[in-house]
This record gives C-alpha cells, structure tokens and sequence, in this order.
C-alpha cells in the first residue's frame, strides 16, 4: 500500500496527526506498546529448578528418613546440603540478572508524536496504531511504522535481521511478498536512525511488530537440560537405584536370617547414607560458581550455574559475524585509482599520490557524517568510515562548510552529490554505486590529469568494482567535475577512485577460531549479509567449509551439512532450524547473537552467548553467557574454562564415588560377619559433608592441563561412570573398605568405641593423601607442581585438623561416638595412608614413560 493508503486506513492525520481523545481511545482499545517478558527471574523459580535435580531429591528423601527415625542431627546435616545448594545457585543468578537489569529496554523510553496537530513527547508504551511518529538520526524506533516521509532516511536495522549495513529507506508501496530486508518503506521497532530524518504512521505495536513476533518465537521454545545435567542425572538415578536395591537386599536378608527388623531397618538406612554422596551436590554449585567467577574475570558474564560446564562441552560454535568475528565497525580497506591500489594508513598531504588525495577530498565532502567532541565519527557507518581514512590522511574537508547544493542519496538514484566552492569556481563532487557513477564517467584522473574514458575503460573499471564487491567489499565510486555558477556542468564526471570499505576481522579473531578448530569444535558462521560478504569474512579468520544462503537450507540433506561454515542471508527460523538439525544429529551448540532475530536460535542452544556491547536485551534475555566485550576470543577462553570445570567436576565426583564404595563395603562388611556396624551413620556424614566435601571442591580449582584445548570435547552421552571410571572408582573404592575393616577388626580388641575410631581416622586420613592423586588421571605430581593448587593443600590441612577434633574435642567425641586415640594409633594410620599417596603416582609415571 502506498502511504496515503495506510494512513487512511488506519483513520489518521498525516498533517495534525490523531487528537489526544483519539490516541486514548485507541489505547484502550489496542492496549500498551510493550511486550511481556514470558521469563521473569523469580526465586522461587532457581529453587524449584534446585529441587528437580534428582540427587537432591534422594537428598530429601534421606533427611525425611533420619527425621522419621529420631536421627534429627542427621537429617538437619543434610537438609542444610540442600539449601546451600539451592541458595549458591540462586545468588549466582541473581547476580547476573542484576548486572543486566541496568542495561536499557529495546523500546524507546519515549518518542516525538504528532497529535492535535503539535509534537510532543509521550512516553513509546503509549503510542497507538494511526499515530505519526517524527523521527532523526540517532532515534530509536519505537513501533512498526510506514514512512510517509524520509529524507536521506537510513536505519541500523542489524539487530533485526542481521544485515550490517545500514538501509535506505523511502516512501513508497513495497511488494506484497518483499522479504524483511526489502521492506524499504517500513521502520521497524527497535532499529536505529543512523542518518536523515522522516514521518511515519504507526501500523503495528507491541507484539503485533516484528520484533514482537520474534519475541513469540523465542517464548514458543523450550530450553532443554545442559550435558552436566544430564550425565548428573544420570549418575543420580543409578546411585539411588544402588542404595535402594543395596538397603532392601540387606533388609530382607537380615531379617530372614532372624535380626530384629527395626535393628536392619536402621542398618538399611545407614547403608543408604553411605552410598550417596551427601556432599555431592553442594560441592557442584560451589565450584561451578567458583568457575562463574574465573569467566567474569575473562569478561563473560553467567546468567545460569550450569551454563559455565555446558559451553565446555559445545561441539559447534554458531557465531554471528558482526562485532564478535569482526569489530563491528566500518573502515576503508583501499582505494583503487588508476595508477592502482592505495591502502591505509594514507600519509600526509603532499606525498599521497594526488589522486588519492582528490579521492579523499570528495569522499570528505560528499558526506553527511561529522566527528563528536571525542573525535569519533559519527553517522552513517559508511560515511564515517570515509571520513575518519581522510582525516588520518590529513586531507581537509572544511569546503564541506561552503556546500552551495546537493542532491541527497536515493535507492532509486543510488547516489549523493554535492556542489561546493572550488578555486573561483564551483565543482560537484558525487559519490554512489560503482554501475551509476561509472556510467556518467567520461574521465578518469591518472597523473594528476584527467585523461578521457572509453567504452572498454568504463568495461574495465567495471571489472575492477566487481572482483572488489567479490572481496566481501562494499564498493563506492568517487568523481568530480566543474559546474558554472549556474548550477549547469561544464563537462563530464572525473572518475576519481573505487572506495573498499568492509568491517574487518577483529585482530584476535583467526587465532581463536583455530584454536575451537584445534579443540574439535566446529565454527559456523550466521549472518545476515551476502554470500560474498560472508566468504571473504570466513577466509580471513580462517574457516574451512562451504558457504550456503538461507534459501539453499532447505534444499540440502543430513549428509550434506558436514560441510556448512558460513550461513547467509539467514533469518530467525532459519537460525532455529539450523540448530535443531545440529542438536538433532547429536551436537551439543553454542549460539552466539545479539539482535532480537537471534533471540529465539540463542533460547533453543545448548548454550546461548549473547554479546554485552551490541546486544539488545531480547537477545541477553535469552543467553546463558553475555559476553562483556562482544569478542569472538572470549568465547574461546570462556570454553577453556568450561573444560576445565568439567575436567575437575569429574575428578571430583570419581573422589567422592570412591570413598562412597569404601564406605559401603566396610557397613557390608559387618553385617555379613554378623558384627557392629565399623562406621555409624553421623560418621559417614561426617566424612562425606565436612572432610571430603573439602577437599573436593578444592580439587574443583585445579588449573587447566595443558592439552585441555587440544583434545575433542567430551561426548554428552558418555556417562560419569563410564568404564574406565567405573573400574578406578571401584579399585580404589575396594581398596579403602579393604583397609577401613582391616583397621577395625585389627584394633576391635581395645573395644568397640576405640575400633570405630581408627576405622574412621583411618578412613579419613587415607582420602586426604588420596586426593592428590585425583588432580590427574595422567600426569604425576612432580609435572602437575606440588604446590600448583594451594587450596587442595590447605583443604587436605584443614580436614586433618578437623578430624583431630573429631577425635580428641568435646562436643564432636559424643556426636560422633569417638574416643581419643594413643599417638602409636595415630601413627599406624599416618603409615597406612603413605601407600594410597604412593602407588598411583608410581603407575603414573610408569603410563608417562610408555606413551
């Protein structure tokens, strides 16, 4: 529809616009221009997502039991697990959420409205359909609107569909079926004004706009559980099936065998404890927020606990060109002149080859861009571009004060003219498409003189224009001519220079995206720009595969996406669709974006990077990580530290296992030879929440190994307790209840009390040297540093000055039903703990000198 069409439609007033009583009216009929976050960070919510975790739910389930059975010390130890767990958790996203919450809203605060026939400024939330918006550079649009008028008129519209040059808007009826990025009568909410000014009738608001729609696409997906949830979850169903089937088989059993059944009730119950992990749970908040910290400092910002681990584990990279692969601002890559290619950065005036400094001049003065009292340009990124290459070339662009005329940019006209003051006299410099300016060339200016341009130079030229556009450059001609004081030509345009600008590769960008290639991570550029654009940008940060256009998506089978590096002229449902067919062929996908067209690809991911910088709030809202400086290499490090959590949660979890399966065979091991229990019920508890819960999440802040980033990441369908997992944790496991019964039944003549003691003493000391062993499955200590992660030594000091008081401290003796051991005892223990240290730093070096 043409402009007049709509505004009549819509009842409006393209001269006095729609009257206040009018504006009300149809507020109260179309409602508020606000979209509904269907995401609102509550507490309730953190803790409910605590409480599904199924270890915490046998968590639960124990702490009812030692409640039901008069254990109220028991029960309390492992409900307060519980609520430090959820409350890490909840501190960490509250946190993140307060640092996004200063950030500003998508939709303008406010705008300029014509009503009753004034402007005035009414708050964006109240403007209703019909009304005219007034716009100017540096306005954020706040509804959909249909131009009525637009003067040199140029959005930033790169939040919405991904296209990094500004568009040309005009007034005028579009085709039925334009795409997004061909809507050029349309503004649309949330896009900036980079250049000109213009009117527009608003024809949508709130959800009803694009950004609305995409808005309802993003609420529509459902995100889905992180790897470390799943393999968490995993690991937590096997264990309580363990301790169930193990506290049921020793209940039948002991009751067959004529034990009273409350004694194997309680026995049962014991055994539970012992083979879960009490720990387990807190010591995975603790140090994924420990992690969460290390990011901040390598500026990446979680939102979400697990979304830390999560990225560790990504097997693909979908990232958005840009501002994260290149530095989102335009610059002059080289002009080509006739005597060549001239790239910056141009010298002084006066040893510059004079036709640069003619094409610089021209670019200067055919332009709408200015500097800010910083010295940054400002406008639109093409011309400031222009701009800033001539002044750091030093070439004055002051005659652009005495501009006489000018005809302004079209898309029709495809070009910008200006006349200006010229030595007496006056000249029209012109600056546009190379095909338009080319084309009323019959100059071109080589040795400073201007030699005539025939059919097979313009051909020529021509040429030159299309190998740079197929660069990724975006071409721009520069000529001149004189005119008479009249305003009449006094002869054809000077060809002066094609401009290349492009928006290049940030400098960290290609050492970055080899190092996701190294690690096994594939990279997959999504942008909405060109083909062409999109290929020169793979190329220069170094991704290998092919390039495809949205449109291509669909046409492509499962086995022809191995090959996929660059997506282009993709749209929101394309992103989306992108990543479900990823996720479905078993990827695990990072999503990185920043415009509201991201936000519902970033939702879906695996793990969503929104940036920090350029991101609106639609896209934040959606992340799991926001990345404080919009830099492609962040995300990088940000994985190796992801790996790293992931390394050293599994190292933990295998600890603690293995001292579980050592509990649990020294409770079995006296009930089947009808004796005591070796370790009661609050001991167990002890060892599990207070000594090894320690130490382990010290264990939680070792450093990186050094090949973390040259190994493919982990598969999310291997499990925890895969083979090799399995059979360290019950090797060792079977080793500590080997030498935990010993220990009992090798003292059990000095009393019961005092055999408990050891066996517990025992038990603890040996884990403590154990624990070394853990920091690396394949290199020894003396390689690792043995002072490399002060925290595990002072965690392993802390626990033994803890089980000191155990033994020797009133209150903790009758707690835990200890009695005070002779320092021979104690130095038996220190003995039998010196092998566990040993032997597998031993095996170790032994694996080391083979490989």
């Amino acid at each position: 529809m043409s402009p007049n069409d709509v505004v009549k439609a819509l009842g409006g007033d393209a001269v006095a616009g729609l009257s206040p009583q009018d504006a009300e009216q149809r507020l109260r009929r179309y409602g508020r221009n606000e979209i509904e976050s269907d995401e609102p960070h509550r507490w309730i919510d953190a803790v409910w997502r605590q409480a599904r975790d199924p270890l915490v739910v046998i968590l639960l389930v124990a702490a009812g039991a030692s409640a039901a059975l008069g254990e109220r010390i028991d029960a309390a130890a492992i409900a307060a697990i519980v609520v430090l767990n959820a409350a890490v958790s909840f501190f960490q996203e509250w946190r993140a959420e307060k640092a996004l919450a200063a950030l500003a809203s998508l939709i303008a605060p406010s705008a300029r409205v014509e009503r009753g026939g004034g402007v005035h400024d009414v708050p964006a939330a109240e403007i209703v359909p019909g009304d005219i918006v007034v716009l100017k550079g540096g306005d954020r649009v706040p509804a959909d609107l249909k131009l009525i008028e637009a003067v040199e008129f140029a959005a930033d519209e790169s939040p919405l569909t991904g296209e990094s040059a500004p568009a040309v808007k005009t007034a005028r009826a579009d085709a039925d079926d334009a795409e997004l990025t061909e809507r050029g009568s349309l503004a649309h909410a949330g896009t900036i004004v980079v250049s000109g000014r213009g009117r527009g009738v608003v024809v949508a608001i709130g959800a009803a706009t694009e950004f609305g729609r995409i808005a309802s696409l993003a609420a529509g997906v459902r995100r889905e559980p992180t790897p470390l949830q799943k393999r968490l979850g995993r690991l937590s169903r096997t264990l309580g099936l363990i301790a169930l089937g193990v506290g049921i088989s020793i209940l039948v059993v002991g009751v067959a065998t004529g034990r009273p059944a409350f004694e194997m009730f309680m026995t049962a119950v014991s055994l539970a404890v012992a083979a879960v992990p009490e720990g387990l749970p807190a010591v995975v908040a603790l140090s994924l927020a420990l992690g969460v910290r290390a990011m901040a400092k390598r500026k990446a910002l979680v939102r979400r606990l697990r979304a830390a681990e999560t990225l560790g584990s990504a097997t693909v990279i979908c990232t958005d060109k840009t501002g994260t692969l290149t530095t989102g601002v335009m610059t002059l890559d080289r002009l080509e002149t006739a005597a060549g290619a001239a790239r910056p950065p141009f010298r002084a005036v006066g040893v510059v080859d004079e036709e640069v400094v003619a094409a610089l001049q021209t670019a200067a003065i055919c332009n709408d861009a200015g500097f800010d009292d910083a010295g940054r340009a400002i406008g639109a990124p093409t011309e400031a571009a222009l701009l800033t290459a001539a002044r750091a070339a030093g070439v004055d662009a002051a005659r652009a004060a005495s501009r006489i005329a000018e005809t302004p940019f079209t898309s029709d006209r495809k070009m910008m003219s200006v006349i200006v003051a010229a030595d007496g006299g006056r000249a029209e410099h012109l600056k546009g498409a190379p095909e338009r300016v080319i084309a009323l060339a019959g100059f071109e200016r080589r040795g400073g003189q201007a030699r005539a341009l025939d059919a097979d130079g313009r051909r020529a030229w021509e040429a030159r224009a299309s190998a740079m556009a197929g660069e990724g450059l975006r071409v721009i001609a520069l000529a001149v001519r004189s005119v008479s004081a009249s305003g009449e030509a006094a002869g054809d345009y000077e060809l002066l220079a094609l401009a290349g600008l492009k928006d290049p590769p940030r400098p960290t960008a290609r050492a970055a995206v080899e190092t996701a290639l190294r690690a096994g991570v594939r990279v997959i550029m999504i942008t909405g720009d060109s083909a062409d654009t999109a290929a020169a940008i793979a190329r220069d940060v170094g991704l290998r595969g092919g390039v495809v256009t949205a449109s291509d998506l669909d046409d492509r089978d499962s086995s022809s996406w191995a090959d996929i590096a660059v997506l282009a002229r993709a749209t929101p449902e394309h992103k989306l669709r992108l990543i479900q067919r990823l996720q479905t062929a078993g990827e695990v996908v990072a999503m990185t974006g920043d415009g509201v067209n991201d936000a519902p690809a970033l939702k879906k991911a695996d793990i969503g990077v929104a940036m920090g910088v350029r991101g609106v709030d639609a896209a934040k809202a959606a992340a799991d990580i926001v990345l404080l400086d919009d830099d492609f290499s962040t995300i990088v490090a940000a994985m190796k530290e992801g790996r790293r959590q992931d390394d050293n949660i599994r190292r933990f979890v295998l600890f603690l296992l293995a001292g579980n399966f050592g509990e649990v065979i020294a409770v079995c091991a006296g009930l089947v030879v009808g004796g005591p229990l070796i370790l009661t019920p609050p001991q167990i508890l002890w060892i599990n929440l207070i000594t090894d819960g320690a130490t382990a999440l010290a264990l939680g802040l070792e450093r990186a190994e050094p090949d973390v980033m040259d190994r493919p990441p982990r598969s999310p369908d291997r499990s925890i307790l895969d083979t090799a997992a399995l059979r360290v944790t019950l090797t060792i496991g079977a080793a500590l209840g080997a030498i935990t019964v010993t220990a009992f039944y090798v003292s059990s003549s000095a009393g019961l009390l005092f055999a408990q003691t050891v066996a517990f003493s025992l038990l603890v000391a040996v884990q403590q040297g154990l624990v070394l062993s853990f920091r690396s499955f394949k290199s020894p200590l003396s390689r690792l540093g043995w002072f490399s992660n002060p925290w595990l030594l002072f965690a392993i000091g802390a626990a033994l000055v803890l089980q000191t008081a155990a033994v020797y401290a009133w209150p903790l003796t009758t707690l835990l039903g200890t009695r005070p051991l002779p320092w021979a005892a104690v130095g038996w223990i220190v003995l039998a703990a010196v092998p566990f240290v040993v032997v597998p730093e031993v095996a170790k070096h032994v694996r080391a000198r083979r490989r």
